[in-house]
């Protein structure tokens, strides 16, 4: 029996007629996070979109703790434990913060993430939780798109371009409380353009090229001049 969490292998992908996902395979175990890299345009986002169901013309399996999750519906997978923090945030402009919150808990999945835990984690969200989503800062929407995921109680979470048009100060207070949201168990994975900062945070890495795994492994067994080469195709 495997030991994997999330199991991908050989897993295409296409918008329309184009390919942007070329056999790409790979393994997560429990508890382990995963820093996904490379250049925009390598498939990164879309590699997250299709594991949570997101991108509906693929083939390939997908396996989450054993069960093939192929070809089901978005809200299912939710169900399942997986939540993405998308690129962007998306959160609802016409809901308060709070109510972006809870809509992360209308899964109903039991576990230790509730508006209190949140708010502990995040507690500048506290004072907040009334306003607009569109009167956030991008710091503080952002910590409310982690949020709203974590309210489902995931097993796996997903965070695209996590340090996305923030200022760094955000950035490094985000990073910090990280390891607060996996002590509990979380395995993540986590598409970042600042390379040095999530490859330090990461148990492993795996580096994508035109839509193809270019290098994978233990951040500590390769050079910079070869993670730049598999970034770059160098």
């Amino acid at each position: 029996m495997s030991d994997a969490l999330l199991e991908v292998n050989g897993l295409d992908a296409f918008y329309g007629d184009a390919q942007t996902l070329f056999s790409v395979s790979m393994r997560l175990k429990r508890g382990e996070m995963l820093a996904l890299i490379g250049a925009n345009g390598a498939g990164k986002s879309t590699f997250l979109k299709s594991i949570v169901g997101l991108v509906g013309s693929k083939r390939g399996e997908i396996r989450f703790q054993g069960k093939s999750i192929v070809d089901r519906p978005a809200y299912e997978i939710v169900s399942e434990g997986i939540a993405l923090v998308p690129e962007g945030r998306k959160l609802f402009p016409s809901l308060s913060l709070e109510e972006n919150l809870l809509l992360g808990g209308k899964v109903r999945r039991a576990g230790i993430w509730t508006l209190n835990s949140v708010y502990e984690l995040f507690p500048a969200l506290r004072d907040r939780r009334k306003t607009p989503a569109t009167l956030l800062s991008g710091g503080q929407q952002q910590m409310v798109a982690i949020g709203r995921a974590l309210m489902s109680n995931p097993v796996l979470l997903l965070l695209d371009e996590l340090s996305l048009g923030l200022a760094p100060v955000v950035i490094k207070e985000i990073y910090a409380l990280l390891p607060k949201i996996t002590q509990s168990g979380l395995s993540v994975i986590v598409v970042e353009q600042d390379v040095t900062r999530a490859l330090r945070v990461s148990n492993r890495f795996i580096c994508m090229l035109e839509g193809r795994v270019s290098l994978e492994g233990d951040p500590g067994t390769f050079t910079h001049d070869q993670i730049t080469a598999a970034y770059f195709g160098a």
